[in-house]
């Protein structure tokens, strides 16, 4: 199982120590590290920075959003960063929910998730392995476009820059079991936002048959304290932000997830209390336990003893959220 470190997007500003960590996790042997983006910092910038100042390290989105940009936009990121980095680009892609694409991309969210997923990828594919123009009669991702609105001028057209790598690697964040299903079809890995080791069959079946070398990549909370409990509090924090905020009411990505992992009360009564306004007492309702088995927390020996768990699955590389150099340290350590 190789290690990936998960740096996320940016708060209220620049991290000043997400660099050293990117750069002590290249010297510690890790195999990859992954930016991210939601309505602030994009996922493209902070990885070229990391790159010009690494030379080894793998370099992913964890997850870019499509509605951000279309597909030959997100190619040509990729392929771009790919020459620049020497061929160490992965592109993790994931499709949001409808508050942030409705929300923040002034985009309608898609009526057919899983088709607009499939042509985007297919575009992107197009795009890197130059081999004609890109062409697709798609129903969200049409190139050329043909609408209503169309000047009729639109002509086929492919990268002018060849890309380093055809294959180079996409992987796709999903959540609900016909996404993950359509994911293991479509792309060349998988990015879980929360993994159970214990709870495989939320994810669907798909996961039983895996293509050879396909990668399941999900980002775990590492944090190696005394005290399990407080420890806990970041992860938490995190889930009642993403269960209650992201998204609404009616259709959260997150919460649904959470409900299939046997959670289905809990998860909305975080929900309730989130969009109450109440958010530290929605904080105070995730409960420990689903905290804790998506995560890594605890005293050295205790993540040693639960890291065999990880190992008996499908997980081929675990992101780690780590929040201090010492915990990067440590999980090297029990991996060697």
């Amino acid at each position: 199982m190789r290690l990936g470190l998960a740096l996320g997007y940016w708060g209220r500003g620049p991290s000043s120590g997400h660099l050293p960590l990117a750069q002590e996790a290249e010297r510690l042997g890790y195999d990859s590290v992954w930016t991210a983006e939601s309505w602030g910092s994009d996922a493209f910038t902070p990885l070229t920075w990391i790159a010009a100042r690494t030379s080894r390290i793998r370099l992913g989105t964890a997850v870019a959003q499509m509605a951000a940009r279309p597909p030959t936009t997100t190619a040509m990121h990729a392929l771009t960063l790919d020459h620049l980095s020497g061929g160490r680009m992965m592109l993790g892609l994931g499709l949001s929910g409808p508050q942030v694409v409705e929300g923040w991309y002034g985009r309608p969210f898609p009526a057919s998730p899983l088709t607009a997923t499939r042509e985007y990828v297919d575009v992107v594919r197009q795009v890197l392995r130059r081999e004609a123009p890109v062409e697709l009669a798609g129903r969200f991702h049409a190139h050329p476009y043909r609408g209503p609105d169309a000047t009729g001028l639109g002509k086929p057209l492919k990268p002018i820059t060849r890309p380093l790598r055809p294959g180079l690697p996409v992987l796709l964040g999903a959540e609900g079991p016909k996404n993950v299903a359509q994911t293991v079809r479509i792309a060349d890995g998988w990015l879980p936002l929360y993994w159970s080791p214990t709870r495989p069959e939320a994810y669907g079946p798909a996961l039983a048959d895996l293509p050879e070398g396909f990668v399941v990549a999900p980002m775990a909370q590492v944090r190696v304290c005394r005290d399990v409990a407080e420890g806990l509090l970041p992860v938490k924090a995190m889930l009642g932000f993403y269960i209650g905020g992201m998204g609404h009411a009616s259709r959260n990505f997150h919460a649904d997830l959470m409900a299939r992992m046997g959670y289905e009360e809990e998860a909305r009564r975080v929900q309730e209390l989130f969009l109450s306004g109440r958010r530290e007492e929605a904080v105070r309702a995730v409960p420990d336990a689903f905290a804790d088995e998506i995560s890594l927390v605890g005293p050295r020996e205790r993540i040693a003893e639960r890291l065999q768990l990880w190992r008996k699955g499908p997980v081929t590389d675990l992101l780690a959220l780590a929040p201090d150099p010492a915990s990067l340290r440590v999980l090297a350590e029990l991996s060697s």
